[in-house]
């Protein structure tokens, strides 16, 4: 995940399955959680002095861009929040409205080329659903802002690491993240 820059668990399962000759739908591959903890273990071992720069960059720049669509509540997800971002890492967001465009022009009012995107999302129960969003660079760094309708910012899609509600966190949240790692 780390070296190819995959993103998702089942994908990398897949990969990994196929290099060591098992079949994908073996029993025996390490579930989404047991794989978290050994990005973090590896993160550790292998990028001590470089990692916490970045992680440091990545919220900043996230922080940013919080700052310039702040009237769509918007919250930071992901490797970036949970400090497993590797140099693959996008900053992923998390933002509200009922008109996506909304938020695609006030970030394309600071000067963001965008490229649409959808993300697939699973909530409670089997219920899946394509959420509409943006791709673009800042600082060098890929962004993605994903708009969730006003009604949906009090329901987090589910954790592919967990299954649990993903963790949120506000602007202010991420500037007390800076300030504790600057501390």
């Amino acid at each position: 995940m780390v070296e190819h820059g995959i993103q998702d668990f089942a994908l990398a399962k897949r990969k990994a399955a196929e290099r060591l000759g098992i079949r994908s739908g073996a029993g025996g591959l390490p579930s989404n959680a047991e794989i978290h903890a050994q990005l973090v273990q590896r993160q550790r071992l292998f990028e001590p002095d470089t990692h916490g720069d970045r992680l440091a960059r990545l919220r900043r720049i996230a922080a940013d861009v919080m700052e310039m669509i702040e009237v769509f509540r918007p919250k930071l997800v992901g490797p970036v929040l949970d400090g497993t971002a590797t140099a693959n890492s996008a900053v992923e967001i998390h933002a509200f409205s009922d008109s996506p465009e909304t938020v695609a022009a006030v970030l394309e009012g600071h000067g963001l080329r965008l490229r649409d995107s959808q993300r697939r999302y699973r909530f409670g129960g089997q219920r899946v659903e394509l959420v509409p969003g943006f791709e673009f660079f800042d600082a060098g760094e890929e962004l993605e802002v994903t708009v969730f309708p006003e009604r949906g910012s009090g329901h987090a899609p589910l954790s592919p690491v967990d299954g649990r509600p993903m963790r949120r966190a506000s602007r202010s949240a991420v500037i007390a993240l800076l300030g504790a790692v600057a501390g």
